[in-house]
């Protein structure tokens, strides 16, 4: 039975989540190539392409990292598909550079880059907020604050961008992300290939005399979109009175909640953008000349705010404009209870008593944990065993970070992705202190060979840990170039590793497995010794993608056979998950014991025995 998401006939509703109504609307459009590196929250939309694939008439892979999947994508549009190409928010920054020149160049077949933005770095490094970068390449910009609108923004952008021959926006958050909704479906068309490519070598090579020709075409075709936005039916006036409200994306639904309830109903007139670059400014305009004062409701920075303040100046429209302040700020996600204080504030009303709700003090917290028997825990042991607070850890992005807390302790900094190997290797050129730089294998492939590179090149000093675990283990298990199986089936190209290091000059490489503590230390040790960059390849697959994928079972658990004080330093030591203390005794959980045994290897009175049946 074909999935829901791939029904044919329009009409029916479901269920979805953001992200999967973003699927369904790109089929709605007629996608014909998609591409994309995971990343949350994004990465439900390419896995579920990935998984509607065999059923499906369009082409999609997991890239490398977000630069190539934009050129992939960038050249399948250039063949005339309809094209998706999806990257969570500091994706953009890896791709930033083919975006620039695919604004001038133009996207005839139609191509939507799904930017997923994460207010409140709920699994970011940052919450940069990407419509600037909307402004800055020159992208119209779809932002839906329902499921649905995630359905039908994602079909409208791609219309829109085949219309003008354009790269589109879709920019999503968080919540938009991971809500679930009713969606209406319209019917799947199947994948609709554009124009041929033809060839155009003065509009689709950016020498210097073709960009500065195409700079102008983008500005033109800026000002059409900008009256497309003034029609669009994603920017729509509701309500009536002299105090007016903007808002924006998702800030938009919290509006509406305040807005319908008993204080609030009937006092305001609201302007909702859901097209948000190029405004509509005319409207906008129209709109602060009826009200006496309006509120911006956005989430992020006050991109809106500013644009309206300078459109006011221009248009010399007197209004007094609120936005960003005390209630709203620049920081994280909204909620309806700060939108609420700002909606109260605006009509110069007391903010009503809501307690029904409210949990008192803050919720208990969960610090970042690595999962009972995941091999980085048996490696960052050792290295600490080696090394103890002597090195600078140098760490990547991945669930590896989640060593960051003692008795770990193996994350002193992290730039961005990739960053581990050449940023550790400038901090040990300035500071002539040793340093051990982490980096998985899905992040080496992303953009950790560049850095590898340079550090052999200028003869950096450095000790670089590649935690192979064989997958993409933070964002859900997603194949890289490394590992044995691709989307398509076997991986008759697998890319070694071992075999890149070495042929980007390093020659002291040793590869190892984390869960054999000897081997392990011995290598370190021999490693630590030696000048320049050398590399300790830790190869284990992740511990769940070993047992949910490649169903691997470990028979044996440990168990607690004598309460030492050598049991005791193990469990603040190595600190595993499926330790316990209870009533002054260490147990371990056999249900949580993945069956690695290293804690055997560390500790002599922890034994081994059979798993119960």
């Amino acid at each position: 039975m074909a999935h829901p998401l791939l029904t044919k006939e329009g009409g029916d509703k479901h269920l979805l989540l953001g992200n999967e109504a973003i699927v369904r609307g790109a089929l709605e459009a007629g996608v014909a190539f998609v591409s994309c590196y995971p990343g949350t929250p994004s990465s439900e939309v390419p896995d579920m392409f990935y998984r509607l694939m065999p059923d499906s008439d369009y082409y999609f892979e997991y890239s490398s990292n977000e630069k190539v999947a934009l050129e992939v994508g960038g050249g399948a549009a250039l063949a005339g598909a309809p094209t998706l190409v999806t990257m969570k928010h500091v994706g953009v920054n890896v791709a930033a550079d083919p975006l620039m020149t695919l604004a001038y160049i133009g996207t005839p077949g139609g191509l939507v880059l799904l930017s997923a933005d994460d207010p409140g770095c709920h699994s970011s490094q940052n919450e940069q907020d990407n419509r600037y970068y909307a402004r800055l390449a020159g992208l119209p910009v779809f932002e839906p604050c329902t499921a649905q609108e995630a359905k039908d923004m994602t079909r409208d952008a791609f219309a829109l961008s085949r219309e003008f021959g354009q790269p589109v926006m879709l920019r999503t958050t968080t919540r938009v992300a991971h809500v679930r909704g009713p969606v209406q479906f319209s019917e799947l068309p199947g994948a609709k290939f554009g124009p041929a490519f033809e060839k155009a070598p003065l509009r689709f090579v950016p020498i210097p005399v073709v960009a500065r020709m195409r700079h102008p075409e983008l500005l033109k075709k800026l000002d059409a979109m900008q009256e497309a936005s003034e029609k669009s039916p994603y920017n729509t006036v509701k309500g009536r009175g002299k105090i007016g409200i903007i808002a924006s994306g998702m800030a938009r639904a919290y509006v509406a909640d305040v807005a319908d309830e008993k204080g609030c109903k009937g006092e305001f007139k609201v302007l909702n953008l859901g097209m948000t670059f190029p405004l509509p400014e005319k409207k906008i305009a129209r709109f602060l000349k009826s009200v006496d004062t309006v509120l911006v409701v956005e989430e992020g920075e006050p991109i809106v705010e500013q644009a309206l303040r300078a459109l006011a100046q221009e248009k010399g429209i007197d209004i007094k404009i609120t936005g960003k302040g005390k209630d709203l700020t620049r920081l994280g996600e909204f909620s309806t209870a700060e939108v609420r204080a700002a909606m109260y504030r605006v009509l110069g009303k007391r903010l009503p008593k809501t307690g029904s709700c409210v949990v008192e003090g803050p919720l208990p917290m969960r610090p970042p944990n690595l999962c009972a028997g995941c091999s980085h825990r048996s490696l960052y042991y050792a290295v600490r065993k080696a090394y103890g607070d002597e090195a600078v850890y140098s760490s990547d992005i991945g669930c590896y970070t989640l060593g960051i807390l003692p008795p770990l302790s193996c994350a002193d900094f992290l730039l961005c992705m990739g960053s581990s190997v050449s940023a550790g290797g400038g901090f040990a050129k300035a500071s002539g202190k040793p340093v051990v730089a982490f980096i998985g294998d899905s992040t080496f492939f992303h953009s950790g060979l560049t850095g590898l590179v340079s550090g052999v090149f200028n003869n950096h000093d450095i000790l670089l840990v590649i935690l192979d675990n064989r997958t993409t283990a933070m964002t859900g298990h997603q194949p890289n170039p490394g590992v044995s199986t691709t989307i398509h089936g076997d991986n008759p190209c697998q890319v070694d590793i071992e075999a890149i290091v070495r042929g980007c000059g390093v020659c002291n490489v040793v590869k190892a497995s984390p869960y054999n503590y000897k081997a392990t230390a011995k290598a370190i040790e021999e490693l630590r010794a030696l000048p320049g960059v050398k590399v300790l390849i830790a190869e284990e697959p992740c511990v769940l993608f070993a047992k949910r994928t490649l169903r691997q079972h470990k028979p044996m658990v440990a168990y607690v056979a004598e309460q030492t004080e050598a049991v005791r330093d193990c469990l603040a030591n190595l600190a595993c998950p499926a330790f316990y203390s209870e009533q002054g005794r260490v147990e371990i959980n056999e249900h949580q014991c993945t069956g690695c045994m290293f804690c055997m290897q560390v500790c002599k009175d922890i034994k081994a025995r059979k798993r119960s049946a």
